[in-house]
């Protein structure tokens, strides 16, 4: 299981323990099956526990709590995923700038023949012939 649905599913249990899997799938933009199978898998790893209860529709549901074990591995997981997204955010940053340079220059020497007759969209600002 990747890191990133381990992470979501964490923070949405630990933030509303009587989520629904269909719930949890909308939030973290995964399938109803795969969420299925994380928590499960998060169960079986003894991160999360998975109790019965009758929700306010009388019908029966669960409760997810995070274990103590799952709280140490949340805040592990936490630490590392925010240092990927930091990484990532140091990454895109990066790229901005150098497109940002690829721009001032490509203004700096004018229009050359390519670039005539060309939105910035790359379309052609012909017109047609018309008859």
């Amino acid at each position: 299981m990747k890191e990133a649905i381990q992470y979501h599913i964490f923070k949405q249990v630990q933030d509303n323990p009587e989520i629904t899997q269909r719930e949890l799938a909308a939030k973290t933009g995964i399938s109803l099956g795969k969420v299925n199978y994380c928590l499960q898998a998060l169960v079986n790893k003894g991160f999360i526990k998975a109790t019965n209860f009758k929700n306010s529709k009388k019908k029966s549901a669960y409760l997810y709590k995070l274990t103590p074990q799952g709280l140490e591995e949340k805040a592990k997981l936490t630490v590392r995923f925010l240092k990927y997204k930091m990484d990532e955010y140091d990454r895109i940053k990066a790229e901005i700038e150098e497109l940002k340079k690829e721009v001032q220059g490509s203004r700096a020497e004018g229009p050359n023949e390519n670039s005539l007759g060309s939105e910035p969209n790359g379309h052609s600002r012909r017109q047609a012939n018309v008859f």
